[in-house]
C-alpha cells in the first residue's frame, strides 16, 4: 500500500510540475503561439513524460534568438538524467568553455523553457542547491526531490567534503548523483573529497557522468 502511496504521491508530483511549465511557458511569445496549436495535448503528454525521466520523449524547443554560447549551455543541460545534478563546472567543461562558469549560471537563469531544459538539475560547483529561476530554490529543492534526489542529503555530504563517490569494486568514481554510483552498495562504497584523492587511491572516472569535467571550477557566488 505504502509503494502504491509513493507512486500516486510522484504522479501528483509530476502533474504539478507539468501546471507550472505551461504556467512559466505561456508568458513567453514563443510558447503563446505554441500552446495554441492543434495538438497542445498531445505536447503536454510528451512535456510530462519527459519531466518523468522519459528520454524518449521528444520535446522540440526554439532557442532561436539565443547566443551559440547559450544554446551549447541549455542543450548540455538537457542531457542531464532525470534525478540527477551536475554542477555548473561540469557543464561549462563539457562544451569546451571550462572558465566560463559564471557565464552558465547567467545562461542557465535566462533559460526560455524550465523544466523541458532541466536547469533545475545544475547546481552549485560548492555542492550547494542554488538558484533557480522558476519560482526560487525552494521550487528546485521540490522538484528535485519529486525525482528522487534528497537535496538536505546532497548539501550536507557537499559539506562533508563529499563530492565524489566511488566503488570498492569496480574502482570506478562519479557524480554522487549518478545512476551507476546509486546503484553501489553501502558496504562497497567509498567518498572522495576531490578526484585527485579518488585516482592516487587507484580509482578511473566514470565514462557516462563524467566527473572530471569541472572538477577544478570555481563556485558560484550565492
Amino acid at each position: 500500500m505504502s509503494g502504491l502511496r509513493s507512486r500516486k504521491s510522484l504522479r501528483m508530483s509530476e502533474s504539478r510540475l507539468v501546471i507550472a511549465v505551461v504556467a512559466a511557458a505561456t508568458r513567453t511569445a514563443f510558447f503563446s503561439q505554441w500552446l495554441s496549436h492543434a495538438c497542445f495535448a498531445c505536447r503536454i503528454s510528451s512535456i510530462a513524460r519527459r519531466i518523468a525521466g522519459d528520454r524518449r520523449a521528444r520535446v522540440r524547443v526554439d532557442l532561436r534568438g539565443r547566443s551559440d554560447f547559450e544554446r551549447d549551455v541549455l542543450l548540455k543541460a538537457a542531457e542531464i538524467p532525470h534525478g540527477e545534478v551536475r554542477p555548473y563546472g561540469w557543464i561549462a567543461a563539457e562544451i569546451g568553455r571550462p572558465k566560463a562558469v559564471r557565464a552558465v549560471g547567467t545562461a542557465l537563469g535566462h533559460n526560455p523553457v524550465p523544466l523541458i531544459v532541466p536547469c533545475h538539475r545544475v547546481v552549485r560547483t560548492d555542492g550547494t542547491i542554488g538558484h533557480y529561476s522558476l519560482g526560487g530554490p525552494e521550487n528546485k529543492r521540490a522538484i528535485l526531490a519529486a525525482e528522487g534526489l534528497d537535496p538536505d542529503a546532497f548539501e550536507r555530504r557537499s559539506r562533508a567534503g563529499a563530492h565524489y563517490t566511488g566503488s570498492r569494486t569496480t574502482h570506478i568514481v562519479c557524480n554522487p548523483t549518478c545512476r551507476h554510483a546509486r546503484r553501489v552498495m553501502d558496504k562497497h562504497r567509498v567518498w572522495f573529497r576531490s578526484l585527485d584523492a579518488a585516482a592516487d587511491a587507484g580509482y578511473r572516472p566514470c565514462k557516462v557522468c563524467r566527473p572530471a569535467s569541472g572538477a577544478g571550477a570555481v563556485a558560484i557566488p550565492a
